[in-house]
């Protein structure tokens, strides 16, 4: 009997067919569309069903939305942080988000439902899928030993995407099984607590299904039972925050204290931190991301490859985050940190630098940030995570052929980011919006994000190729790196978050600072030696933000910790459940004595050339610092050349060999000596005193004025920790509560449903 895979939304039906991802992942894909049920009885035909699911559920690159959690970049939630300037809609002071969109209110996003017309951009979908291999591999004739293998994968992935649903909305509807197609068919929100027994339920069904198997060779990349273990510690460690654990209850930090500590020994069998016996000024740190094979630190992550295909099989599967992250001049886009996080990063001591009062329980450090020169006397990690001009950032690449004005740096094997800027008056150069324009072709100028990068200074196989003259079909970045959504050091540090949290004998401050040590030795900055669980617990929240920069997690942790607001304000209609007690009852800000990010701005840092420059014109070849040494080097071509050419109809005019790329390099060599190699102090230094010498930097506006141009502010307000059903999901779903705080679209008036109530 043919077997039909369809997808009931609720009281809405809309059919599904799927075809698998390759059972060794990256290879050709076989077509499975149409199957009946005895393609289960066959490991193959199963297995296929299974890597269909990873198709679907594995995170990829790409911005916050609906089927993907965010990745580190400029998007929803990143521009909700401390990492990136300008307003996301979550933070923007002048739009409050509604669950009826009109032609005055912006829409909350719907992370809920998506498309419920399309299998492919539904959320519960994938549920659905995975729920069918679920029944499929369980009714099948495989071995115990097989359906276990599959079974654990796809209880894993179930999961993830409940949990990626209930760290939005706290309740949602649990769906089980393939339901009947039927009018009228519907599913009311569970409380938070039945959903994450749900997930916690199916995680550790996945690790003990998972329980001794070895994901090597073709498989490596395959879910783990310590995969599984690992993101019931990240969901455990949630369910403890004060987010969902408004009265700080005891027993809870216990209880994942408790099992989240027996979990680490299956952990550890399989992961840890990634270091070697070469680490130089966080070289380990950086190198983690750019591991071939595999990798001890990378616990749940996607692998790609850096194929160019042009040959029609479906075996192409690209990294896209290196194009987004380098510059214009290396075919990239670039991607700009605040001064925010630029500031807070630690000093070389691994401590709070001392004019930061944002953390005023951590200790400080006797020393501030050089405001000119800020790459200097940092924690190692922050030189890996951020790029000024001047950075040697080595790649594998040709940019001139893209553009001939790019220079080449020894095909990017010696690239350096001059990305310094200038202006063409000295209005732009005083307006906080002013037009500026930056050096070496490059299409706008500052600080870079450089983390996850692929530098061949840390990785001498390159993961990563520019090749702007790439085949058709196959765009001209190529980049093998694997994309990790959850490493060992969060483990580490998720386990240190319990134990603070859980206080108890034994444990407590002293087995919270032993983990969350093992992660700053890494990194290659001191231990803490902290007394109090406020502080201790604070200084886990700075490491995060530290280590996981530009990783996607800061936003989620500034939601479970409630630090935009420290949730003190209650959503509309709220009861009294949701306000805090225990030990943060004045507010999770007030206890933990990091300030509050509303009412806070980011701004940008203005990298530009010294006053002494004066301005220069809108050309690659106008860089004021380079101009005299190009006048130099352009005489001496052109009287070089005129001398060769005695019978050219034309001598070479000075003007005409300023545009040749060679000369333009030898002044920027002339001019520009310094090429700061982050693994040698001593060039940093060098650097530091050549932009005394060169260049002024400013603090310019990064987050939005308004019409009359005074300073807004990030307001992220007290509804969005737990987001209201879109209008098009309730609609869709018309026997689904709306959350408390939010416009009731179908009954008028407020959500009445408590994501905490039990």
């Amino acid at each position: 009997m043919k077997h039909t895979i369809k997808y009931i939304s609720f009281s809405c039906v809309a059919l599904m067919s799927f075809s698998a991802c390759s059972d060794k992942f990256l290879e050709d894909k076989k077509n499975y569309d149409n199957v009946t049920d005895e393609v289960y009885n066959y490991f193959e035909g199963a297995q296929s069903r299974v890597d269909d699911v990873y198709s679907w559920c594995l995170p990829t690159i790409g911005d916050l939305a609906w089927n993907n959690p965010s990745m580190g970049s400029n998007d929803l939630a990143g521009c909700s942080t401390e990492e990136y300037y300008g307003f996301s809609k979550f933070v923007d002071e002048e739009i409050e988000l509604s669950s009826i969109s009109s032609d005055t209110k912006i829409s909350v996003p719907d992370f809920f439902m998506n498309q419920s017309n399309n299998i492919q951009a539904s959320v519960y979908g994938r549920i659905r899928n995975i729920n069918d291999c679920i029944q499929g591999i369980e009714n099948s004739t495989l071995t115990e030993e097989q359906k276990n293998v599959l079974l654990g994968q796809c209880y894993f992935f179930r999961g993830w995407c409940y949990y990626n649903l209930v760290k939005w909305y706290g309740g949602v509807p649990i769906v089980e099984g393939t339901p009947a197609p039927e009018e009228g068919t519907y599913f009311e929100r569970k409380s938070a607590k039945v959903c994450f027994d749900y997930i916690l339920t199916d995680l550790r069904k996945s690790a003990e299904l998972l329980k001794g198997q070895s994901m090597t060779g073709s498989d490596y990349g395959r879910i783990t039972s310590g995969t599984a273990l690992a993101l019931k510690g990240r969901v455990l460690t949630l369910w403890c925050s004060p987010m969902f654990n408004r009265k700080d209850d005891a027993a809870r930090w216990q209880a994942a204290y408790e099992e989240m500590k027996t979990d680490m020994a299956e952990i550890n069998q399989s992961y840890g931190l990634y270091s070697t016996a070469t680490n130089v000024n966080g070289s380990d740190f950086a190198g983690q991301f750019l591991v071939a094979g595999q990798n001890p630190e990378a616990v749940f992550f996607t692998l790609y490859n850096k194929i160019a295909s042009d040959d029609g099989l479906d075996n192409q599967k690209n990294n896209s985050w290196e194009r987004g992250i380098r510059p214009s001049n290396t075919g990239g886009g670039g991607k700009r940190p605040s001064k925010m996080i630029v500031d807070l990063f630690p000093m070389a001591d691994g401590k709070v630098p001392a004019n930061i009062t944002t953390y005023s329980k951590l200790p400080h450090s006797t020393s501030s940030p050089d405001e000119q020169a800020p790459f200097i006397n940092r924690d190692p990690r922050f030189n890996r995570t951020f790029a000024f001009p001047g950075f040697r950032w080595a790649y594998s690449g040709d940019p001139t052929q893209r553009d001939g004005h790019n220079p080449s740096y020894n095909q990017g094997r010696d690239y350096v980011v001059w990305s310094y800027v200038w202006y063409t008056s000295k209005t732009d150069e005083g307006d906080p919006s002013g037009t500026s324009y930056a050096s070496d072709n490059i299409s706008s100028g500052g600080v870079y994000v450089r983390k996850k990068s692929d530098d061949l200074d840390v990785n001498s196989s390159p993961l990563y190729d520019y090749a702007p003259k790439a085949t058709k079909g196959a765009g001209p970045f190529f980049s093998g790196a694997s994309l990790i959504e959850l490493r060992y050091a969060e483990v580490l540090l998720n386990m240190a978050e319990v134990a603070c949290g859980a206080k108890h004998s034994g444990t407590g401050e002293g087995e919270a600072q032993y983990y969350l040590n093992k992660v700053r030795l890494r990194a290659g900055v001191p231990e803490w030696n902290l007394s109090g669980e406020d502080v201790v617990m604070s200084a886990i929240l700075y490491e995060r933000l530290v280590e996981f920069a530009y990783e996607g997690k800061r936003f989620d942790d500034l939601r479970r910790w409630m630090l935009y607001d420290g949730g003190t304000e209650l959503a509309n209609n709220a009861p009294d459940t949701w306000k805090l007690a225990g030990r943060w009852a004045s507010g999770t800000d007030q206890w933990l004595g990091i300030t509050k990010l509303n009412e806070q701005r980011r701004e940008r840092l203005d990298i530009r050339v010294a006053n002494k420059y004066g301005v220069g014109g809108t050309l690659w070849n106008d860089d004021p610092v380079l101009a005299s040494a190009l006048k130099t080097a352009a005489t001496t071509y052109a009287n070089e050349w005129n001398a060769a050419h005695p019978d050219a109809k034309k001598p070479m005019t000075v003007k005409k060999a300023s545009q040749v790329m060679s000369v333009y390099e030898e002044a920027a060599a002339a001019s520009r000596p310094i090429s700061a190699d982050i693994r040698d102090n001593t060039t940093l230094a060098d650097l530091q005193t050549w932009y005394a010498a060169n260049l002024t930097i400013d603090e310019k506006k990064g987050d939005p004025r308004d019409a009359a141009q005074n300073d807004e502010s990030i307001t992220f307000r007290p509804k969005y920790y737990f987001l209201g059903l879109s209008s098009g999901a309730q609609n869709s779903n018309k026997h689904v509560t709306q959350t408390i705080g939010w416009d009731d679209y179908l009954n008028g008036g407020f959500g009445t449903f408590d994501p905490l109530a039990e």
